[in-house]
C-alpha cells in the first residue's frame, strides 16, 4: 500500500476531536493510537479492542507521525 493510499485513513476536521488526526470514521486519534503502542498494547490487542480497526490504520498513524 503506498503512502498517499494509508494517509488517506488519517482525517482531520476542527469538529472532530477538537481538530486532532484522527483515523477517518472514528474518533480514535493518531496520539492515542501511538500512545498506547509506546506503552506496550500490541497491534493484536489494539485490534481486538477496537472492532473496526484495521491494522492499516495502525500503520496510517505511524507514517503520519513520522511525516509531523
Amino acid at each position: 500500500m503506498t503512502d498517499e493510499v494509508l494517509l488517506q485513513r488519517i482525517a482531520q476536521h476542527p469538529d472532530v476531536m477538537a481538530g486532532q488526526p484522527v483515523i477517518r470514521g472514528t474518533r480514535l486519534t493518531v496520539r492515542f493510537i501511538l500512545n498506547t503502542l509506546a506503552h506496550g498494547t500490541t497491534i493484536e490487542e489494539l485490534l481486538s479492542e477496537y472492532s473496526g480497526l484495521e491494522e492499516a490504520d495502525i500503520q496510517a498513524c505511524l507514517l503520519f507521525a513520522s511525516q509531523s
